[in-house]
């Protein structure tokens, strides 16, 4: 095969100029307890059923001669956390007695997997680095005003009771009201696992016949760049490590499962005790601790841009807001929330919220993605045209985008961006580099919101693993998504963005599989696509470079950019055959480097990245001899960058 660049190559301006690869966020098993760095699970009791005591209670346990229930308080914290942890200490108790969280997905266990090589102890609980310094809070107080006073012990522990890092605090009997405790923790001990605990605890024969309420428990480890109520470190740094040029946020299907639940921005900024929470779309509660503005504090700190979604008037079981007056409530909010994000009114308003967070400027702000999936709803028309007129007259420097079918229904006003969502198999992909060459050049563009090899079963491509479900990326599935990438390079014309989805997934119990980022409470999994994104993303040009096309539907494509300030060319090519291919390249450019290098990324076509063997598949990097004329040998089911000085 040759790829020949033509003379007059810098014709077409790239995507990657301003934005392209990103990461869409679905907080499916990794907001909280993932990228959010809150350790503690169901920190404060919220959006719980107090008759459920099994429910109410996830992650809390009893420790000690004691009794621990989760009450309606009659004095709650705040309006929002209505509930509080009843702390029931009996007459002759005695020891250490008080109560513990074992985080997420506590305990140890093993997980079955698609096959037996898969079968895997994963790391759950609290992860205690004796290097770090963890932050700690609780409210208490005492339904009855009483004579006690003494210590209050927060700790943390291993399974088996050794106790790796504590803090003794004084508690009053006299404090009806609720008092806040903080503390820092640094552990003197390093445990063997993450199968730690989180424990409170006073002296049970000084504390007998003690009644004792708790609220918005809290332990923080270090986060990333040192945020208050921050992210991850580690899966921060590895979101930051693509190179990312935006955020899809708050997450497309976790806008809302009914109307009430929806997700609201007003009520996931401020003060963490005045965020009430409310039950995401996959089945779990949402503290809301990581809100609109941690996100968007988070776009900054990793040098990334929002494409931030609002609620459109639709939810996933169906239910949509009547056109008219009913509407306009929920476009007013939307308003308000694209204020918070970018008003230069500080003095009131939303403005003024997010400057008394401590961000009196603005952040930046260019897309906004009206509703999530709407092409399985009938009443977008109405809904775009609503928003769009309330919209659009207000922000008339902002992009609006649809999500809705391209042109199906037709929309008024015209939607000039389309957020469009793929799932497929493998070879799909690898036969779909040029999905997009035959759409119209009318002004429209897409934004590839959600796309990933998810199946080999194109019949059934949400079936289960064992009939062709991938639980991680595999190498196929990979290099497919690679071909279709080279097909979104060489029209970016009209695709403006990309981001494969879902980006996190915990692997105790995601929702859904695969995901682009791994993790558990000790480690990160960077999976094949993972890989596979960041060799796209790290090696952008300014620049398509038109060359002879692949040929549509075959196992070898590629896509070639340039960047200007460096003069480097990027040769990107994946081979989807079970065999090696030979590309000729032939150079227009009066001077070549008589060397460059090649990244590569292939392996067997099941080959994963697992928690049990993180590393099975890795990119390689290795010098080549180049000139203008060279050629390159692309291994069976790889992906390889070919970069080379020319100008």
């Amino acid at each position: 095969m040759h790829v020949l660049l033509k003379s007059n190559s810098l014709v077409v301006r790239l995507l990657t100029s301003r934005i392209t690869d990103g990461m869409m966020f679905e907080d499916i098993s990794s907001g909280d307890g993932g990228l959010y760095a809150e350790l503690l699970q169901n920190r404060a009791f919220q959006q719980v059923d107090v008759t459920n005591q099994a429910s109410a209670l996830t992650a809390w346990a009893a420790v000690g001669d004691t009794s621990i229930t989760v009450i309606a308080d009659t004095t709650p914290l705040s309006s929002a956390l209505p509930n509080a942890l009843q702390v029931t200490v009996p007459t002759g108790s005695t020891g250490s007695v008080g109560f513990s969280n074992s985080g997420y997905w506590g305990g140890s266990f093993q997980l079955q997997f698609q096959a037996p090589e898969y079968r895997m102890t994963v790391l759950a609980g609290i992860n205690v680095n004796t290097s770090w310094t963890y932050e700690a809070s609780l409210y208490y107080r005492f339904p009855t005003a009483t004579t006690f006073s003494g210590p209050l012990t927060i700790a943390l522990t291993s399974s088996s009771g050794v106790v790796l890092a504590s803090k003794a605090l004084t508690i009053s009997g006299k404090n009806t009201g609720w008092t806040q405790l903080t503390t820092t923790l640094t552990a003197t001990k390093a445990p063997s696992n993450t199968n730690n605990l989180f424990t409170v605890t006073v002296n049970g024969a000084a504390a007998a016949g003690q009644t004792i309420h708790f609220a918005f428990l809290s332990l923080f480890p270090p986060t990333y760049k040192g945020r208050a109520n921050g992210m991850r470190v580690d899966i921060a740094n590895a979101m930051a490590a693509l190179g990312p040029s935006f955020f899809r946020l708050p997450g497309g299907n976790n806008l809302g499962q009914t109307i009430p639940t929806r997700w609201q921005w007003n009520a996931t900024v401020g003060a963490l005790i005045d965020r009430p929470g409310r039950v995401g779309d996959w089945g779990y509660p949402n503290t809301d601790g990581l809100g609109l503005y941690e996100y968007m504090t988070f776009c900054e700190d990793v040098g990334m841009e929002a494409i931030m979604a609002i609620w459109a008037g639709y939810s996933l079981n169906g239910a949509s807001v009547a056109q008219g007056a009913a509407l306009e409530p929920y476009i007013q909010q939307s308003i308000d929330q694209i204020k918070f994000v970018i008003s230069t009114d500080i003095t009131s308003g939303p403005g003024a919220v997010r400057a008394s967070l401590g961000h009196p400027k603005p952040f930046a702000l260019t897309y906004i993605e009206v509703g999530n999936e709407d092409f399985f709803s009938s009443t977008y028309s109405y809904r775009w045209t609503q928003y769009l007129g309330n919209l659009t007259a207000l922000f008339p420097h902002l992009k609006f985008m649809a999500t809705s079918y391209h042109a199906n229904p037709v929309l008024s006003p015209v939607a000039l961006q389309y957020d469009v969502h793929v799932y497929q198999t493998p070879t799909w992909f690898a036969d779909n580099s040029f999905y997009y060459d035959t759409f119209a050049r009318d002004g429209t563009t897409y934004f590839e919101g959600e796309y990933a090899s998810i199946s080999t079963n194109s019949s059934n491509l949400y079936s289960t693993p064992a009939n062709g479900r991938f639980t991680f990326p595999e190498v196929q599935g990979s290099v497919g998504e690679a071909a279709f990438m080279t097909g979104l390079e060489r029209n970016s014309d009209i695709v403006f963005a990309a981001s494969y989805a879902p980006l996190l997934g915990h692997v105790n119990g995601s929702q859904w599989t695969p995901n682009l980022i791994g993790f558990d409470a000790g480690a990160v999994i960077l999976s094949t696509s993972y890989y596979v994104q960041q060799l796209f993303s790290l090696n952008r040009g300014d620049v398509y470079l038109p060359s002879t096309l692949p040929t549509s539907g075959g196992t070898l494509q590629w896509s070639v950019t340039k960047q200007n300030s460096t003069n480097d060319v990027f040769i990107k090519v994946s081979n989807f055959a079970a065999s090696a291919q030979t590309v000729t390249v032939e150079l227009p450019f009066a001077t070549v480097a008589t060397s460059g290098t090649v990244k590569l990324l292939t392996g067997a076509a099941t080959a994963s990245n697992t928690p049990a063997a993180p590393n099975t598949i890795v990119p390689t990097t290795k010098t080549i001899i180049t000139s203008k004329t060279f050629s390159w040998s692309a291994p069976a089911l790889s992906v390889a960058v070919i970069t080379v000085v020319a100008h």
